[in-house]
């Protein structure tokens, strides 16, 4: 993965240092004041995630700042029970070790890792044999610029809704010669991949997340008795995912408009200078003639392989059997839902997608014997990088459990919201445990069975439009805090995908994001509550990104398209 570091003025980094300790000691008082009495939780257990993100934006080294971290977050597990103890600090220590442990012992992690590596080499043979090359070529007759380029990122990114990984990885890869043969940065890539992978796949009816987010609402369902299966609760929120709706929205007005700001700006000037990061050395070159095929057949076959081993986890030719049809939304819809092994599917699609790519590349001639082995050796080596920061946010996540950080910052802001407030406030709080965690699918678990109840309660215990908003506001919030986190691994699988530095990655994301969060929060989740219609939110944040950009453009001097 190609980094971006560079030096800066001792003075400026002085200051940023200061601010950072600053900030930081503030949010831990502030935590602490607010935490009161023990039922809340350990005020501390927020540490370790603060600790990680302000480390990363400061020395912008990830694997350092996720493992000092990690290590604070194990140490903190038993060390303030007894801090002049040295057992204390040894159990400390030990418990960081154990994680560690765990992490890399756990079972569906290790499918999530069984992934990386077989996906990286299928893309260094398509790579060899000429096929993203050929792509290249191909899509020339339609691109006629930076505009008509991202937008052919941007109709992928939606049209790969079945996965998050397998969007970024397929969108990633396939489209990075082509934005930068019309300079466009690979920051804005990492965007445009990011904003349609996980906004994609929370509102598809058919993906990996329906499952998930269908059982969490089916399960507080039964408990508080609300009548409505875990679907029907799904089609109620999805009218109030404003974050998510607004996003895919801001993607393709940004793209429109031709306009950037904030360090986005700034980095597609850099690329529109020539400042584009070259190839790691050692990789594979493109071939001249390109053969678009050798790209597209094993891309299909990995996605294909997808897709069916999710039909067949899911029962799909038990339901066909049973009268269902294929042709049905419903039918799928249920097919995935109780689909139980889709990240062994995707490790055995891009196993299968690694075969298919050698078999096309050996088969057309056009890729050589001897470069076989040199790209299944880049492919791994390129892995290792992602891999390593995976098992890292995951073992600090692990730690953050340990702590009860999402419950923590639950219970320290439940009793403090107004009811007419309360949508506003579950998407602000799900958006800060979901940035602090790195996690969305943790975030969904932790604040549906905490949150919604009181959204229920405060509906006058009848499931009203208050429980319907919250619900949209807590797998929107997950998401936005899993976008821009640092310590994501959607976040971290964009950035590779696109061969973005990640900390690069996060600082231009991050006010597009904000900037996205403002306006759902201004034109969707405080006006619902008052019983706007979803048409009027639409119409209303449409109207403010307008305005977004038509200030950025009266402001800004139009970049080529």
């Amino acid at each position: 993965m190609v980094t971006n570091a560079r030096a800066e003025k001792p003075g400026k980094v002085a200051l940023k240092m200061a601010v950072s300790a600053v900030l930081f000691a503030g949010l831990c008082a502030a935590a602490s004041r607010l935490a009161g009495g023990a039922e809340h939780g350990r005020w501390y257990s927020i540490a370790p995630p603060l600790l990680a993100i302000f480390l990363a934006f400061l020395t912008r080294h990830v694997i350092f700042s996720l493992g000092l971290a990690f290590l604070v977050g194990g140490l903190l597990c038993h060390v303030p029970e007894a801090p002049l103890f040295a057992g204390s600090w040894s159990h400390g220590y030990l418990a960081a070790g154990a994680m560690l442990r765990a992490t890399a012992a756990d079972v569906g992690n290790l499918k999530i890792l069984a992934f990386i590596p077989p996906v990286f080499v299928m893309i260094e043979l398509i790579i060899a044999s000429g096929g993203f090359n050929g792509v290249v070529l191909w899509l020339m007759r339609w691109i006629r610029g930076k505009r008509s380029a991202q937008t052919q990122t941007a109709v992928l990114g939606v049209l790969c809704f079945i996965d998050d990984y397998a969007n970024a990885i397929i969108v990633g890869s396939m489209m990075q010669p082509v934005t930068d043969r019309f300079r466009i940065s690979r920051e804005k890539l990492a965007f445009i991949v990011d904003a349609t992978s996980a906004p994609i796949s929370g509102l598809a009816i058919v993906s990996t997340w329906i499952a998930y987010e269908v059982g969490l609402f089916g399960t507080v369902s039964a408990e508080l008795g609300f009548g409505r299966g875990g679907y029907a609760m799904f089609f109620d929120a999805l009218s109030y995912r404003f974050y998510c709706l607004f996003m895919i929205l801001f993607v393709f007005v940004n793209i429109l408009a031709g306009r950037d700001f904030g360090p986005m700006r700034r980095a597609e000037a850099k690329a529109e200078g020539g400042g584009l990061p070259t190839a790691d050395d050692g990789a594979p070159a493109l071939r001249v003639e390109g053969r678009a095929l050798n790209a597209v057949i094993p891309l299909a076959a990995f996605l294909g392989f997808h897709v069916c081993g999710l039909w067949l986890d899911g029962g799909g030719p038990a339901k066909l059997a049973a009268g269902g049809s294929p042709g049905s939304w419903v039918y799928w819809q249920d097919v995935i839902g109780h689909a139980e092994n889709s990240t062994v599917m995707l490790a055995g699609a891009a196993v299968f997608g690694l075969t298919v790519a050698l078999a096309c590349g050996l088969l057309t001639r056009a890729l050589p014997p001897r470069a076989v082995g040199r790209c299944f050796c880049n492919g791994v080596k390129r892995a290792m990088m992602p891999a390593c920061v995976l098992v890292l946010a995951w073992s600090l996540k692990r730690s953050c459990d340990t702590l009860q950080t999402g419950e923590f910052l639950t219970g320290i802001l439940a009793e403090r919201i107004s009811p007419l407030a309360f949508p506003a406030i579950l998407f602000a709080v799900a958006s800060l445990t979901s940035f602090a965690t790195g996690t969305s699918w943790g975030t969904m678990a932790i604040l549906i069975p905490t949150g919604i109840p009181i959204a229920f309660a405060m509906d006058g215990g009848v499931y009203g439009l208050t429980t319907m908003i919250s619900l949209g506001a807590v797998l929107d919030g997950a998401i936005f805090g899993d976008h821009c986190s640092p310590i994501s691994d959607t976040t971290i699988i964009s950035s590779v995908s696109a061969d973005c530095d990640l900390m690069q990655h996060v600082r231009t994301q991050l006010p597009y994001s904000l900037s996205v969060a403002a306006v759902a929060l201004a034109c969707g989740y405080i006006p619902s509550v008052f019983g706007v219609g979803w048409a009027y939110s639409a119409a209303a944040g449409a109207a403010a990104m307008a305005t977004l950009f038509g200030v950025v453009i009266l402001c800004r001097r139009p970049s080529a398209l």
